[in-house]
């Protein structure tokens, strides 16, 4: 049987690259998807946990080492 392996998409955020409730949305020209044929938006909290993995194409996207997001509240 031969299976097409998946491979994980990591994609390294600045704080900066979140919107202001610490989220991003999949998919992402970050993620160098083409927006017109890729699964539906979703929003992912990367702020609270410094990281979030998509539902769809388990893209996983992560604050880099030594940024940290802090919402205002």
């Amino acid at each position: 049987m031969n299976q097409a392996v998946h491979k994980e998409s990591v994609i390294e955020l600045l704080a900066s690259d979140l919107n202001d409730q610490g989220g991003v949305y999949c998919p992402s020209t970050q993620a160098h998807m083409k927006l017109w044929n890729s699964h539906p938006k979703v929003y992912l909290d990367v702020g609270d946990t410094g990281q979030a993995k998509c539902p769809y194409c388990g893209t996983v996207y992560k604050l880099k080492e030594g940024e940290h997001f802090g919402a205002s509240h």
